[in-house]
């Protein structure tokens, strides 16, 4: 198994938190990192699984069980299956806090993205810190194999995918996957809606990867209305499984671009939805430039630091920046995602728009090994040398 990068972050905020919430889409390597830093504990560490019945009936008298299990790390998996236990986790907490006991105790997992647990978590408030573990990034796979990079393109970064023995077995994986998610996994949050009706949805999405969200569009080709296209759309991204890339628009002097862009997180999953097994078939398939824009653009955003925001600009006049980050100083980073390696050079119109927005860091993210910087103040950067600062 490789190595997560996350494992020393979560270790550190367990030894600073009472409560640390790990959050990704399911099968993105949660419960093994997990497991592994219970193992590393031996008997200070006892693991729940919320989905298995046997577990939830420990849970029957939460407060009963975990005071009982004072002193170890009690790992509580797929946490937004029982909603209720984090009242009880608040008064455990601040119990231990009148004795002066303030790091770790508790390890939630979900498989639901921050928001949608901050409905019931907000009593959790300044006693949890939250981590989301997407699934494998560039950085995790080539420290390894620096000859992978194409292979996690196409296959996408959920280990069982990745890992697979060939390209087959890896859209096989994938396609099982697809399907327990829509009979299981969306069902679960909300009202009960057709597999065949979501897959579709879904499939739409990865067939506009990348480009501005059009509601009406989407819901003439579904035969539903608009609030249930944005009902459908807001369940794939609780689910971590889309990303809605909203626009920057603290520009009042221009004319912007204000409607978000949707990419399907995964470019594994991207390509499964749209029955692409290798990478040949992806090279001469349309959705080819627009994957590997989601691709640079979510292993980008795994690089950023606690406080940094994400955006993308683009005005009326043609400016157009793919990823615009703010750092918690507030310096802008400008990023443009390219495919050629002959001539990745920025357009016209992402140097339009880093001088709209006086951004301080330029850069071009391609698929090529060199790292080089142009005369206008640009960097070329190779995908597996991208950093967030330096």
């Amino acid at each position: 198994m490789i190595p997560r990068a996350a494992e020393p972050v979560l270790r550190q905020a367990l030894e600073r938190f009472p409560a640390v919430g790990l959050l990704g889409p399911r099968q993105a390597g949660k419960t093994t990192l997990a497991l592994e830093i219970a193992s590393s504990l031996g008997d200070r560490a006892v693991y729940l699984d919320l989905e298995l019945p046997s577990d939830r009936a420990k849970l029957q008298d939460a407060e009963l069980y975990l005071s009982g299990h004072e002193g170890r790390l009690v790992i509580l998996d797929e946490i937004h299956r029982t909603p209720d236990i984090f009242q009880t986790l608040r008064g455990l907490i601040d119990g231990r806090r009148r004795r002066g006991i303030r790091t770790g105790q508790y390890l939630l997992l979900g498989s639901a993205s921050v928001d949608l647990l901050k409905q019931s978590a907000e009593s959790l408030a300044g006693r949890i810190r939250y981590i989301e573990l997407g699934p494998l990034a560039v950085q995790e796979v080539l420290a390894l194999d620096p000859g992978a990079l194409d292979r996690l393109w196409v296959r996408g970064g959920f280990p069982d995918s990745f890992l697979a023995p060939g390209d087959a077995e890896s859209l096989e994986w994938r396609r099982a996957f697809l399907q327990t998610s829509l009979e299981r996994d969306l069902p679960a949050l909300g009202p009960r809606v057709p597999s065949e009706t979501l897959y579709r949805f879904w499939q739409m999405l990865a067939h506009n990867q990348g480009q501005l969200l059009n509601a009406a569009r989407l819901a003439s080709g579904l035969g539903v209305s608009g609030q249930t296209v944005a009902r459908y759309l807001d369940t794939l991204v609780d689910l971590l499984l889309v990303r809605r890339l909203q626009p920057w628009t603290a520009n009042p002097a221009k004319r912007l671009v204000r409607s978000p862009k949707t990419y399907v997180r995964d470019s594994g999953v991207v390509h499964a939805l749209l029955g692409i097994g290798d990478r040949e078939t992806l090279l001469g398939h349309p959705v080819a430039g627009p994957s590997w824009e989601g691709f640079v653009i979510e292993n980008g955003l795994a690089l950023l630091p606690a406080g940094s925001r994400a955006w993308y600009y683009r005005t009326a006049a043609g400016a157009e920046i793919d990823l615009l980050v703010e750092h918690a100083g507030g310096a802008l980073w400008a990023i443009e995602v390219k495919r050629s390696l002959s001539s990745p050079h920025p357009s016209k119109g992402f140097h339009l728009a880093c001088e709209d927005l006086g951004v301080e860091r330029r850069t071009v993210v391609y698929p090529g090994t060199e790292r080089y910087a142009l005369d206008s103040g640009v960097e070329i950067v190779p995908l597996a040398m991208l950093r967030a600062t330096g």
